[in-house]
């Protein structure tokens, strides 16, 4: 069971799973222990399994960095490895078929330093060692903002991390190993991404949650003005076709939807009503064989159940062909991860 401090409250909103057939890739979850910052302090195997099987045909998944279970001791830049070797001991316990159907993390993408530059090839050496054959790509977190309302993030990114040289000396050293990178920014830094990807067009980067839309401290209600700046920025950066985007992680609070001070968690279809424009617009814009849709579990936790989020995503392509939904649940994220 998950060690969730708001599991009372989303079980206030429960739903059957819609479509409980389609084939789901889910391409963004962790795993962590000790967060008491979140709505979930330990979210492991057993906990994301108990999501899994809720309803939805989840078949495989990808799991995406987070500081977890990073050495304590080695040298500095070494010790993300262990967030590696971490997971691929979840990996090959999936792989096993003891805990069923679904191949839990069957791609990983980790974390390394990519502003210490070109030297960082021997941490990315090490890190697709350790992760066993599913070892995908980099996230290097991006968010910041001027405004001293967003705190620093773990990165220490600072304003135009993308733009620096010595950054880009570290994301030079991607392609050559095939892995990709997964951009983690705010709505304002969106033309970053389109500049990188422009520089490095060899390099599959994936856009997450949306390119994180704003809605609080500086951008509380003036939810308009953002969607249409956001839109302009991400009609731009549809034009490198080495950019897919994620569809999700717009749950969080800092995206100012407010639904975790409700008296009960949204519905499907309240969930789907409220987000829509993001994902009609990304979607139409990149086309289905250039997007995912995400859980971004247990982050979004905060907001809804596992099921509530499948469901809806089920909502919004009810009258999607059956070639665009696989592509939006399967096809696309297991051929940007290679599963």
């Amino acid at each position: 069971m998950v060690d969730s401090t708001n599991k009372e409250w989303l079980d206030r909103t429960i739903e059957e799973a819609l479509e409980p057939g389609l084939p789901i890739c889910d391409p963004h979850h962790h795993f962590w222990e000790f967060r008491h910052e979140r709505a979930a302090h330990h979210y492991l195997l057993d906990d994301f399994l108990a999501d899994i099987n809720a309803g939805h045909n989840i078949v495989s998944t990808v799991f995406i960095e987070c500081a977890a279970m990073y050495k304590t001791d080695g040298p500095e830049e070494m010790r993300v490895v262990g967030e590696a070797e971490f997971v691929n001991g979840i990996s090959a316990m999936s792989a096993s078929g003891l805990y069923g159907d679904a191949r839990v993390a069957a791609g990983i993408v980790g974390h390394a330093n990519l502003a210490q530059g070109s030297e960082i090839g021997a941490v990315l050496d090490a890190l697709i060692a350790a992760g066993g054959g599913r070892f995908r790509g980099i996230r290097h977190i991006a968010t910041w903002d001027p405004n001293d309302y967003f705190p620093a993030v773990r990165t220490k990114a600072g304003p135009q991390l993308m733009l620096n040289p010595t950054f880009r000396e570290g994301f030079a050293e991607l392609a050559p190993r095939d892995l990709s990178f997964e951009v983690w920014c705010f709505h304002p830094q969106i033309s970053d991404v389109t500049d990188l990807a422009r520089a490095f067009p060899d390099t599959s980067i994936i856009l997450n949650h949306f390119g994180g839309p704003l809605g609080v401290g500086p951008y509380a209600d003036k939810r308009e003005e953002v969607f249409e700046g956001w839109k302009r920025d991400i009609d731009e950066l549809a034009t490198c076709t080495n950019v897919v985007a994620k569809l999700g992680g717009i749950n969080m609070d800092i995206n100012g939807f407010g639904w975790h001070e409700q008296e009960r968690p949204p519905s499907s279809a309240e969930l789907m009503e409220a987000t829509r424009p993001f994902y009609e617009h990304t979607i139409d814009v990149f086309g289905s064989d250039r997007c995912m849709f995400e859980s971004n579990f247990p982050v979004d936790m905060i907001t809804c159940s596992y099921n509530v989020l499948w469901n809806s995503f089920k909502r919004l392509t009810a009258d999607y062909s059956t070639d665009e939904k696989a592509a939006l649940y399967h096809d696309t994220a297991t051929r940007v991860y290679r599963l």
